[in-house]
């Protein structure tokens, strides 16, 4: 069965920098796509960033020029790297998972990142 883990999310001050990580494991299908979201309380749950195997990258305005998103194929792993962080990055960070449309989307349990001011 597939499963998604996260890791590297912590508390750390406004200006500070985390890196995010992601394993996608126990499937033996190649990866469509993978991604991060995030929630915070009272929010809906937002794109932050994604990236499909071939390399295309959305990020949401707030993460461009701050956040880099990569992925290593090999080890089914997606990072996302996060600098100059701002109180109002503080979220639940979740991991997506594509495997296309026939095998499905799986999603990690997430990551708590906080920015204090």
């Amino acid at each position: 069965q597939v499963q998604v883990r996260e890791s590297g999310g912590d508390l750390v001050q406004a200006g500070g920098s985390l890196r995010l990580s992601c394993v996608a494991s126990g499937s033996i299908f190649s990866i469509n796509a993978m991604g991060w979201y995030r929630q915070a309380p009272g929010n809906q749950r937002e794109l932050v960033a994604d990236i499909t195997r071939g390399g295309e990258i959305n990020y949401t305005d707030s993460a461009k020029g701050r956040f880099t998103i990569s992925r290593d194929n090999a080890k089914n792993t997606v990072y996302l790297q996060m600098n100059s962080l701002k109180p109002e990055d503080t979220a639940v960070y979740y991991c997506k998972v594509d495997y296309g449309p026939r095998r499905g989307i799986y999603w990690g349990q997430g990551t708590q990142v906080t920015v204090s001011s």
